[in-house]
């Protein structure tokens, strides 16, 4: 008999049940900026970021359930008031549910590559979702994101560097990658172990 599903809430929400625009304010209990982990998988880097900087609240985003609530499972234990997951489509969260101009920087890291040609359109950067950015994220906010597949890259960074709205800045250092917290991610570990290169983009909002 599969064990019951375990209530998560405030920590995972469902994209379904969000009603209008979020209010960060009472989304979060606080008045804190607000950065959003787009495609937060088991919620490694949420996790370690909402521990290291409680001064920001730091919401997730993760079309897998059962991946979101991993990462919100790992938040809930600790109690922690400035990390949350919504499950459901990114899109479809910037499009109805984020008030413009409202979040502080939006990360990407190791977006689905969507590997067969006839898939790729699947994949989440196109020139719609360079608009979402730019209408989510506030004037002097940042876009961050990360992928160990270079013609990937090179299409990020085509829509980014060309939008009206965005002017491309040099990101941080990778971690040198000596422990595991060195790592961003679980998936950017792996890569790394096996020798891939990571391609690394930062794009200031205008």
């Amino acid at each position: 008999m599969p064990a019951p599903i375990v209530d998560l809430h405030p920590y995972f929400v469902a994209l379904d049940e969000i009603e209008g625009v979020i209010d960060w304010t009472t989304f979060f209990g606080n008045d804190h900026p607000v950065e959003m982990d787009i495609g937060c998988g088991r919620g490694k880097f949420l996790f370690e970021s909402t521990v290291a900087h409680p001064e920001i609240n730091w919401l997730g985003v993760e079309l897998d359930y059962s991946e979101g609530r991993r990462g919100a499972t790992r938040i809930s234990k600790r109690a922690l008031p400035n990390g949350r997951v919504i499950g459901g489509d990114a899109k479809d969260l910037l499009t109805k549910h984020i008030e413009p101009h409202s979040v502080q920087a939006a990360r990407v890291y190791f977006p689905d590559p969507w590997w067969k040609t006839k898939h790729k359109k699947r994949r989440l950067f196109t020139d719609e979702f360079a608009d979402l950015l730019a209408r989510v994220v506030m004037h002097g906010g940042h876009v961050h994101s990360w992928t160990d597949v270079e013609d990937y890259f090179t299409v990020i960074s085509a829509l980014m560097n060309n939008h009206a709205e965005f002017e491309p800045r040099i990101p941080p250092p990778e971690p040198e990658g000596k422990d595991d917290l060195d790592y961003l991610t679980g998936f950017h570990r792996r890569r790394k172990l096996a020798g891939c290169n990571i391609y690394r983009g930062l794009w200031l909002r205008k």
